[in-house]
């Protein structure tokens, strides 16, 4: 039991110390605000160099696995953005080569050869030839040696040789070839030659007086059973003459209208036409897009079947071809033939 004087002391030290919290809680101008306020200041300097000191280390963790995901991230919007790369580039060449393809079946329907599509699948000198290609189709697809190959924009080349599967094609840019040409709307005959280069031919005439002029253009003259070159498959325009008419030696330089160095889509005259197109095949000066031939669509029997009526763009040059019939063989035509077979 406490004794009287505890007692009172007790109640003392109460009195004391609920007076105090009074004053505190009104005021906060306490007798302790003074040492609350150092305790505080001290603690709060202690808690700023704590996280100063504590949080890079409490960080490490929470950056490296952002940094995780980030990567994760990063890898994963790469592999998105190389698959729409190879989506693009895959429609465009597919688009390509649809057109490509467009583009040799309307000029197949027009001078209704029978075809064979294929698709170039390497170029290289070939058997002491420099410009050479090599497409996917052969014997097993009905090609022979010395068939026709052209484009959607004119003559290409003829096949050098075959295998089961494949075939190579001499160019007509070879500096080895010759092909028998005809002027477009006359009957001047002559033999194409290549130079070498990929954007020029040579033509000479075998009338030594026949007219030349920039702007004409060039096509086949054919060979016996369209063997190696079908006739009136668009060869090039005339881009210059040298000399002058009446001279022994007169030089034309021809563009050819196809770009032998972009050759994807292809096709081999399997068949040629029963009769001459002559010029029906060319392009006409407000159809041309982009030097490719905008001919008219032919019905698909005229890709196939030599036998299937002309298109409406052929009934031109036909009838032209009833008022100035093609001559008979001659001796100078016997030499633009054979010239071409080489």
């Amino acid at each position: 039991m406490l004794n009287q004087r505890t007692r009172i002391i007790l109640a003392a030290l109460a009195i004391i110390a609920l007076t105090f919290t009074i004053l505190d809680l009104r005021g906060g101008k306490g007798p302790f605000s003074s040492v609350r306020s150092v305790v505080s200041s001290a603690l709060g300097g202690v808690q700023v160099a704590t996280s100063v000191i504590i949080s890079p280390i409490t960080g490490v963790g929470s950056w490296w696995g952002t940094w995780g995901d980030q990567r994760a991230r990063i890898a994963e919007l790469e592999s998105q953005n190389a698959t729409l790369q190879d989506t693009v580039i895959r429609s465009a060449e597919d688009r390509a080569r649809a057109d490509a393809l467009d583009q040799l079946l309307r000029v197949a329907g027009v001078g209704r050869y029978r075809i064979v599509p294929a698709e170039v699948i390497a170029v290289e000198p070939a058997q002491n030839f420099a410009w050479t290609v090599t497409i996917d189709a052969g014997r097993d697809d009905g090609l022979l040696a010395d068939m026709t190959v052209i484009n959607g924009q004119g003559l290409i080349g003829r096949i050098l040789s075959t295998t089961k599967t494949t075939a190579t094609v001499v160019l007509i840019v070879d500096a080895s070839s010759a092909v028998g040409a005809r002027v477009a709307g006359t009957e001047e005959i002559g033999i194409l030659s290549g130079t070498g280069r990929q954007d020029s031919l040579e033509f000479q005439t075998l009338d030594p007086l026949a007219e030349l002029k920039s702007g004409q253009a060039l096509v086949t003259f054919g060979s016996r059973s369209g063997r190696p070159y079908a006739p009136g498959i668009p060869i090039g325009e005339v881009v210059d003459v040298s000399g002058t008419a009446g001279q022994l030696t007169r030089i034309a330089t021809i563009r050819p209208f196809a770009d032998v160095s972009a050759l994807t889509i292809v096709g081999v005259v399997i068949r040629p036409p029963r009769e001459d197109p002559r010029d029906s095949v060319l392009p006409t000066p407000p159809a041309t897009i982009s030097g490719s031939l905008a001919l008219e669509s032919p019905s698909p029997s005229g890709v196939n079947d030599g036998a299937s009526p002309a298109p409406t763009a052929s009934t031109k040059p036909q009838k032209e071809k009833a008022a100035t019939p093609v001559p008979s063989p001659t001796p100078s035509a016997g030499v633009a033939t054979n010239s071409g077979s080489n």
